[in-house]
């Protein structure tokens, strides 16, 4: 009975955490995307930023264990399918401390179409002050953050704005 207890309770602290809503205005975060460069989790490949210069990007900061991240994965999944072919990618920054082998895993189960990487405190520093997740960041062809997100996002709401900033 005390296990199940302290497992409640570690889950209900992950959630808080998780849906934590910034206590930074979005001034805090960055006008400009930061370049960078991380290991791809599901090959030897680095995905590095400036390789997707002219597309617009959502850059979405997760973990496995955050299950608003967890909510909002099937619909990245789609806009992926959806906007690739106009000049769109999703990149997925795990915040997961478990390792590369945890976060490889939990993309092949989903089958997560978009490219994954192991997040850096540097990387997450150059987007802002990120104090939560799931946090996104739309970024235009221009390498601007064009909207930034705190916590969880609807499709709807993410689908709408993708559509302004790639002019649909």
């Amino acid at each position: 009975m005390r296990k199940t207890h302290v497992s409640k309770t570690i889950v209900t602290l992950a959630l808080l955490l998780a849906t934590t809503i910034f206590t930074h205005p979005a001034a805090a975060w960055a006008d400009k995307a930061p370049d960078f460069q991380l290991q791809s989790v599901n090959s030897t490949e680095l995905i590095q930023s400036r390789n997707y210069q002219g597309k617009v990007m959502l850059v979405n900061f997760w973990a496995t264990w955050c299950p608003p991240c967890r909510k909002e994965i099937p619909s990245l999944i789609e806009l992926q399918k959806e906007y690739n072919d106009k000049g769109f990618t999703v990149i997925g920054i795990s915040v997961d401390q478990a390792g590369v082998e945890v976060v490889k895993k939990f993309t092949d189960k989903l089958a997560i179409n978009y490219p994954v990487v192991v997040g850096t405190s540097e990387v997450a520093r150059g987007f802002g002050s990120i104090a939560g997740i799931p946090a996104s960041f739309l970024i235009d062809r221009k390498g601007n953050i064009a909207k930034s997100y705190a916590g969880y996002v609807t499709h709807e709401e993410l689908k709408k704005d993708i559509d302004a900033v790639i002019g649909l």
